[in-house]
């Protein structure tokens, strides 16, 4: 299905558009909330469900195609600034005196309060990672004639995640810690964010092939404009 002929009303996508917003959400307030550690791995509590964002990006750009993901990613983009930006407009607003004593700033700005420099960093990264991983799968799903999904979403995975995590922690913390210590969190986050991937391969086929009966849809990318601001489907 060429993707020029994808507009038409889908029974599924605003569902996993729902799930892929809330987990961007999510992740971005628990990774503020508390640092985890799970085996050899050390990263924020964020870490342990974004990965599944590749994973839904991965599964709308196999069944829908990449313009239809492109506008999901538009969309997790401005949901995520529209809650960064909340966040920080209630911190600047005169706190309640109950509220105040019981809870106050300093613990506010502990959990919600990052920096603008995180902030910037998180949504650059998840931009980038994220239509970097839609390129990828959508170009090699055309190469491979729709065969062998693995091989598409475990190297798109490979090339987003390195993206999103090398832009994330250099434009969040360059400069403010060493080299090895750098390397050490881009790593362990990488590592952690692609083994998901992998792990839950099965679970993204029988997602992957739920959909395409259900929806009829298999779009293939072979005419797509792949400007990443154009927002029209085709």
């Amino acid at each position: 299905m060429n993707a020029a002929h994808s507009v038409r009303p889908y029974r599924y996508l605003d569902l996993v558009l729902g799930l892929f917003v809330a987990v961007l959400i999510i992740s971005n307030l628990t990774s503020s909330a508390k640092i985890v550690v799970l085996g050899p791995f050390t990263f924020d509590g964020g870490t342990l469900l974004f990965p599944l964002s590749y994973i839904f990006g991965d599964v709308l750009t196999e069944v829908y195609g990449y313009s239809t993901s492109r506008r999901v990613i538009w969309i997790g983009f401005l949901a995520t600034a529209l809650f960064s930006l909340t966040v920080w407009l209630v911190g600047l607003l005169p706190a309640e005196a109950e509220w105040a004593e019981r809870v106050g700033m300093e613990a506010y700005n502990a959990i919600l309060g990052s920096t603008p420099r995180i902030v910037l960093a998180s949504l650059l990264a998840y931009w980038a990672g994220a239509f970097s991983n839609a390129f990828v799968l959508a170009r090699l799903k055309v190469a491979t004639q729709g065969r062998w999904l693995w091989t598409r979403t475990i190297s798109s995975t490979i090339v987003g995640q390195a993206v999103d995590t090398g832009l994330f922690v250099l434009i969040a913390f360059a400069g403010t810690m060493g080299s090895d210590l750098l390397f050490s969190i881009i790593a362990s986050n990488y590592v952690f964010k692609v083994g998901v991937e992998v792990v839950f391969t099965p679970i993204t086929y029988a997602v992957v092939g739920w959909l395409k009966r259900g929806e009829g849809a298999d779009v293939f990318d072979t005419a797509t404009n792949f400007n990443p601001f154009r927002l029209a489907v085709n």
